[in-house]
């Protein structure tokens, strides 16, 4: 199966006709010889294949950093695609002439990845990229060579040339500002005109019955990369219907297609969940963030899913709806997501049918929501055990209380036993300590790469208990906590 698309990359106009599941790592390294862009772990881990995604958007172009080994090439169709090559000038630009003065690279593999990434703090932030948007920017790769240190110098020098610029608040603004600083190359400024005369979708991508759905890509590469190519495949990027946030009364609706990150920077969610962010940090790197979808998330059915976990103890519930055409006529069908696990990587679901929406309530005044998670890594890295909160009071008795944890169970596990036990109990250290004693039999956690089951029963605990520390600092000391524990 192929497909024609039609894309810019750099300042020039494609027209091909390739396999919509074909990489756009191996797209530019094999067909298109921009070899800028390394190929490294090929599994969106190291950052070494990053590029820039642009599209035509109601308020300009909007430009996202994303690692190309994760991205199919038919979902290029109609935008604009960056690599290191697209941001030559005739002479160093002010990120690469700081990587250069702060001796920030050495074998220099990793190097041309991290001058897009950079770039694009700029086009993002413009003059007030600061000490923090290095870091966020930078925070999806990997250097062997020469630690970060130098980069981080190299990110200081770069934001002493960007306070040049006046403040934007829009991206669109800020690349008028680089283009006319000699920062960003002159033709970006016609990349807007030339992608209005592009179709918006491919054709040949609509639902296929028997087609491999492909989201975001961030496991399904991973571990069926080499034959995408070959298959019948539906990207569900290419329909945008799947996407956004909106309220409707007292709850929020997320589209499946909602990204990782288009999820942590909204507005509402933020308001729902205000420490989202920090939560996102420990979840994935930008550029992963970037790619990973909340309803892809959902249908992998990892047990240590990050955002299910989450989504868990938000008591939220899935929308599905049938893309078979003999199916067409069936209402969609809502279902709670702790139901929706059956066991390990089988789902209450249907091969036709696909998850559109996750529904759940909007936090009143007096809830709280924590996440908790421990890896190997202490930021993007796969969990060993992760688990959420969601939790109100009311005169110290527990009105509601939701519990969810990962890494412990063949699924993503809702602590429901655990939740009904603490449901009208007054918040104090006995019923915590009764409460995590029954939480430990609902869970069945084995030994594997990521630890004993000893050590995941450990780490429940101490999840378990991190909560009612983050969230009641004045009613429990770290004394009562730790007897709790011991």
């Amino acid at each position: 199966m192929t497909t024609s698309i039609r894309f810019l990359l750099n300042d020039q106009e494609m027209d091909m006709t390739v396999p919509p599941g074909l990489l756009v790592l191996d797209l530019l390294r094999h067909h298109l010889e921009k070899t800028g862009t390394k190929e490294g772990c090929k599994e969106g881990d190291c950052g070494a294949c990053t590029v820039l995604l642009g599209e035509l958007t109601d308020s300009g172009m909007h430009y996202r950093p994303v690692t190309s080994c994760l991205l199919p090439a038919g979902e290029i169709h109609g935008k604009h695609l960056v690599t290191v090559e697209g941001l030559n000038l005739n002479h160093l630009t002010i990120v690469q002439e700081a990587i250069v003065n702060e001796g920030a690279t050495q074998c220099g593999f990793c190097t041309p990845a991290i001058v897009v990434s950079l770039t694009y703090g700029l086009m993002e932030k413009g003059a007030n990229f600061d000490d923090e948007d290095v870091k966020y920017v930078l925070s999806g790769h990997l250097c062997r060579c020469t630690g970060y240190a130098s980069l981080l110098r190299a990110g200081k020098l770069i934001q002493q040339k960007a306070h040049s610029l006046t403040p934007s608040a829009t991206q669109s603004e800020n690349i008028l500002q680089l283009i006319e600083k000699g920062i960003l190359p002159s033709y970006f400024s016609e990349v807007p005109e030339k992608l209005k005369r592009m179709a918006s979708i491919p054709p040949g991508n609509g639902h296929l019955p028997s087609a491999k759905f492909i989201a975001g890509g961030t496991d399904i590469y991973v571990q069926e990369g080499e034959s995408l190519p070959d298959l019948a495949v539906t990207l569900l990027n290419l329909f945008p219907e799947m996407k956004g946030i909106v309220q409707k009364g007292k709850n929020l609706h997320i589209g499946a297609l909602t990204t990782f990150e288009e999820f942590a920077a909204h507005p509402l969610i933020q308001k729902a969940i205000p420490r989202i962010k920090d939560y996102m940090l420990l979840n994935a790197s930008l550029q992963v963030r970037n790619r990973a979808t909340i309803g892809g998330n959902i249908v992998n059915a990892s047990p240590i899913a990050d955002m299910v976990i989450l989504l868990l103890a938000l008591n939220a519930e899935l929308i599905l709806t049938e893309t078979s055409p003999t199916q067409k006529d069936k209402p969609m069908r809502r279902i709670r997501l702790r139901n929706f696990y059956k066991g390990y990587k089988k789902l209450d679901k249907s091969p036709t049918e696909l998850v559109k929406e996750i529904v759940f309530s909007i936090p009143e005044p007096d809830e709280q929501i924590h996440f908790e998670k421990v890896s190997k890594r202490r930021h993007l890295d796969i969990a060993s055990v992760n688990s959420a909160i969601r939790i109100s009071l009311k005169d110290n008795i527990i009105n509601q209380i939701h519990l969810s944890m990962g890494g412990v169970a063949p699924i993503p596990l809702y602590l429901s036993q655990t939740c009904d036990y603490l449901s009208g109990k007054e918040l104090n250290l006995s019923n915590i300590q009764e409460a995590m004693e029954i939480a430990q039999t609902e869970i069945s956690p084995i030994s594997d790469i990521r630890g004993s089951a000893e050590y995941k029963r450990l780490l429940s605990r101490n999840l378990f208990i991190a909560h009612f520390c983050e969230l009641f600092p004045d009613q429990f000391s770290l004394k009562d906590l730790l007897n709790i524990h011991g």
